[in-house]
């Protein structure tokens, strides 16, 4: 392996023997340096009383004696054990240091201990080139626990195999190098994100984590990452622990579910409209309240575990029944579908039906009417869409069926006769005949009528329908048709199902709209509002399908989604853009709620105004009032939106697209002011420096782009790169005076860079280990490492924000779910409080630039939650306590 390749070798082939002769020289030097260091141990016994640590009040260390770095805490002087995979009985006797020219980091100092500033990352990978400064001298480092694997270099491959390691010096290991990585848990060979299986020791975190006299060590999918602890913290013990004594409430919930739901605007007695979005059924009031001038205040109901995807509301126009989507916990474990019945008025849970007797889904809802609401009839959303009748004060099943392999979308009772039901859908409309439930469960049937389309054409869809009050029944389909059914004698050609004397057939119909029929609404007048698709329409109809007055929707808001009645002449529409809307057919509509439309990504807040700005998939850059609850602005950017930050006058915001492009916006006029591309690959994070003089622009091409700004923050020009990370960049933070970054990756590196000394890297990061940063939304550093959760595979956290007054540390996960840790964070298994309500993966959160509030963005489910930070420093009362778990625990807490 050590000859140099034939002329027949390929490039690739080359590089592998090239990368193993460097392995082998490494794997000697590394023997050497632990014989060197084993030398000094014995040297310290000779001279050492036979406590292996010295209490703070016991006699200097002898010259012999490694001297300890600045800050290293006295419970870890000067006679410590070697660093590496040794454990405290390990000796070896080669003294002789290797040659420093063949090394990937500087050489060894005489004596043997390894230097914390060698150019190794943070994150397990050394420095691409140059030789690192030099750390504090003679340190050797404690070790608590000897489960550990040796930190891989970048130029190096981690999976080559110790057993190629000599074994002669090795006789007196107490575990072998193989067996360390296999207790370091990789997550190559298990897939998904399952728990990292190895035994716990004294200060691990079940091996994960090793305390070390100036460092401490975590691993992630098996990889190392080394953390500097700052000399100010003398014993890890003397940190913070237990949850934070600031707690959250939700505020306020952004968006509207429009975009691929129905069944899902009501207005309740009470005045409320009922909607939903994620896991939350919103209750907003459009006036009056405490959300001020901006519109009305919010209630939610948050007992839901998994997204709610249709609501029904009772007679009595108090009680809620909603549906949810079935889901998996952190763990992968099943949520299994159910529905809710709860009280509006106390947001208490009734009943919950049907736990285990859906599958994917809840499709529809619908409460009885002739009899007081005292029936709810369920469509799941399994491939038979399975059509269940309940009791909803009891919660049993009284009857089921199959209804059909095509999607429902709508189910009603006849406000008549709550044994006759009704479905429409994929191509269909069905009339049920339920009959011998009499409260018995199980002991009811359901038997079909297919509704006939006769001379007709059959649409192929029809998404909803509406009894009158004579008993017809109004259908809208796919074809911008309202069809009039009614009941009629069965003759020889069109039998009704199962021998039925009668059958339902189609008494009128009219064309009332250009493409689809999202919605129809009987008003208290007796007249029947229409809401188009792709004409976005809002028609209403008299006696006889006699057009009366009609509206259109702006294009921006999109096609009608749903309509719902509310006081007096107004009117609430929900559209498919997923916008909530309040006027009438003769004003006109406003919205009173909106929302982004897709997935979510970008986030900022305002440097000194309850202001933030998001941005996504929908490609529309959105600027929200957090005072008034309202859009103050949006634009179309034309391409996907990632990331964004203000500069700190306020004046322009910088947003990176997916593209490599990002733009410098106005805020105030929304005119681009710069328009620069880096690269072709996608910007990850922006950050201006706290002075404004910088902007660091993070991309998947795995630099760091620096501009220097002008003072309004309008120009920028290139000031430099900082090259050296050996993945996409993930996250970065800017120090306090301006001239420093850190830096994440996606292969878990920390980096520092020394920005105004020309963008170059730190090599030695011990001594980064004291500086101050003016933001921290890294998640790996020292200060955070505590929250992320055992046998983690890395990616369990999405985004990190701590408060400014450096108090509290939010943390956005992959499980839905919003954290708040104290900071620093710097404890294993450190508790938290858990807030749930997205109904997708946390994307980002921030604080707002007082600390009154935390913005949290939700991936997949476009929603925006406004969250107020109350307790000790927050503004009014601690609501009622959440739930306090020691990780990222599963969905069972929906806690406040």
């Amino acid at each position: 392996m050590d000859g140099a390749g034939g002329p027949g070798e390929g490039p690739a082939q080359e590089a592998l023997q090239s990368l193993s002769r460097r392995l082998q020289v490494q794997e000697k030097e590394m023997e050497l340096v632990k014989a060197a260091l084993a030398e000094a141990l014995r040297l310290l016994r000779l001279h050492a009383p036979p406590n292996p640590l010295q209490d703070p009040g016991t006699p200097a260390p002898t010259r012999d004696s490694p001297a300890a770095p600045p800050g290293l805490p006295p419970t870890c002087g000067p006679s410590l054990v070697s660093r590496g995979t040794q454990t405290e009985t390990e000796v070896e006797t080669e003294p002789s240091p290797g040659p420093p020219s063949l090394s990937n980091g500087p050489p060894a100092p005489q004596g043997g201990s390894e230097e914390p500033g060698g150019t190794q990352s943070e994150g397990g990978g050394s420095s691409s080139s140059g030789a690192g400064s030099p750390g504090p001298p003679g340190i050797l480092r404690l070790v608590q626990s000897p489960q550990r694997a040796d930190t891989p270099r970048r130029n190096s491959s981690s999976s080559s195999s110790p057993s190629e390691r000599p074994r002669q010096k090795l006789s007196r290991k107490a575990a072998s190098s193989a067996n360390l990585l296999l207790r370091s848990g990789s997550t190559e060979s298990r897939g998904g994100k399952e728990p990292l299986s190895s035994p716990g020791g004294p200060g691990s975190r079940r091996s994960n984590y090793n305390l070390e006299g100036i460092s401490v060590k975590m691993f992630l999918r098996g990889r190392p990452i080394t953390m500097y602890i700052p000399s100010g913290i003398r014993s890890l013990e003397e940190l913070p622990s237990g949850p934070p004594p600031e707690t959250l409430s939700l505020d306020w919930v952004y968006g509207y579910r429009g975009r691929d739901s129905r069944s899902n605007l009501f207005v309740l007695r009470s005045g409320e409209v009922v909607y939903f979005i994620a896991c939350v059924v919103v209750l907003y009031r459009p006036e009056g309240g405490p959300g001020g001038p901006g519109g009305g205040g919010q209630r939610h109901y948050r007992g839901h575990t998994d997204c709610v995807r249709c609501l029904a509301v009772h007679p009595d126009g108090v009680r809620v029944a909603s549906g949810q989507t079935a889901g998996v916990d952190k763990d992968g474990k099943p949520l299994q579908p159910v529905v809710h019945v709860w009280d509006s008025e106390t947001l208490l849970k009734l009943q919950e039906i049907g736990l285990g007797a859906f599958e994917r889904g809840v499709g529809a809802l619908a409460f009885s009417v002739a009899d007081q609401g005292a029936f709810l009839c369920v469509v799941d959303d399994s491939n038979e869409h399975m059509l269940s009748v309940w009791d909803c004060s009891r919660g049993t099943k009284l009857a089921e069926i199959k209804s059909t392999n095509d999607s429902v979308l709508a189910v009603g009772f006849s406000p008549r006769d709550s044994s006759c039901i009704v479905t429409s859908g994929k191509s269909h409309v069905h009339f049920w005949n339920w009959s011998g439930g009499t409260g018995v469960p199980g002991n009811g049937t359901l038997t079909r009528k297919q509704g006939v389309f006769g001379k007709y054409k059959k649409p192929k869809f029809i998404p909803c329908f509406v009894f009158l009050p004579d008993g017809d029944i109004l259908t809208g389909d796919s074809e911008g048709n309202i069809l009039t059914w009614g009941r009629s004698l069965s003759d020889s050609r069109t039998p009704g199902r199962g021998g039925a004397k009668e059958t339902y057939g189609i008494v009128a119909q009219a064309h009332a709209h250009e493409g689809s029929i999202f919605a129809l609404c009987l008003r208290r007048d007796g007249t029947v509002l229409s809401g188009g698709g792709r004409d976005r329409r809002l028609v209403q109809w008299g006696p006889g399908l006699v057009a009366l007055q009609e509206a259109e929707i702006p294009e921006h808001f999109g096609a009608v989604r749903a309509i719902a009645e509310g006081l007096g002449s107004e009117l609430l529409v929900g559209t498919t853009k997923n916008a909530l809307l309040r006027g009438d057919l003769a004003q006109g509509f406003s919205p009173v709620i909106q929302g982004h439309t897709d997935e979510l990504w970008g986030l900022c807040t305002h440097p000194f105004q309850n202001r933030f700005l998001t941005c996504g998939h929908d490609r529309q850059l959105c600027l929200w009032d957090g005072e008034g609850h309202a859009l103050a602005w949006s634009i179309d950017l034309k391409e996907t939106g990632l990331c964004a930050d203000f500069h700190p006058s306020g004046a322009v915001v910088a947003v990176g697209l997916n593209t490599g492009r990002w733009l410098v916006l106005d805020t105030e006029t929304r005119e681009i002011v710069s328009d620069i591309t880096d690269g072709n690959e996608q910007l990850s994070v922006v950050r201006y420096s706290p002075d404004g003089l910088y902007l660091a622009i993070g991309s998947h091409d795995n630099m760091i782009y620096i501009y220097s700004v002008s003072s309004d923050g309008a120009k920028s020009s290139r000031f430099g790169r900082c090259v050296g990370h050996s993945s996409f960049i993930t996250h970065l933070d800017w120090s306090k005076d301006g001239s420093f970054i850190m830096s994440n990756s996606g292969d878990y590196e920390i980096l520092y860079w020394d920005v105004v000394g020309g963008c170059k890297l730190l090599r030695n990061r011990y001594d980064s280990r004291d500086r101050e940063w003016a933001t921290y939304t890294c998640v790996l550093g020292f200060h955070v490492y505590g929250v992320w959760p055992d046998g983690s595979d890395g990616t369990d956290i999405n985004s990190l924000c701590r408060s400014h007054n450096e108090r509290v540390v939010a943390v956005a996960d992959d499980f839905c779910k919003v954290h708040l840790f104290q900071y620093p964070c710097a404890r294993a298994k450190a508790p938290s409080l858990v807030y749930g309500g997205h109904g997708s993966h946390v994307t980002s959160v921030r604080f707002t630039h007082d600390d009154s509030h935390l913005i949290s963005l939700g991936g997949k489910d476009a929603s925006i939650f406004q969250w107020r930070v109350l307790g000790a420093g927050g503004a009014g009362p601690a609501p009622a306590t959440p739930s306090r778990t020691p990780s990222l625990s599963p969905a069972s807490s929906l806690d406040v």
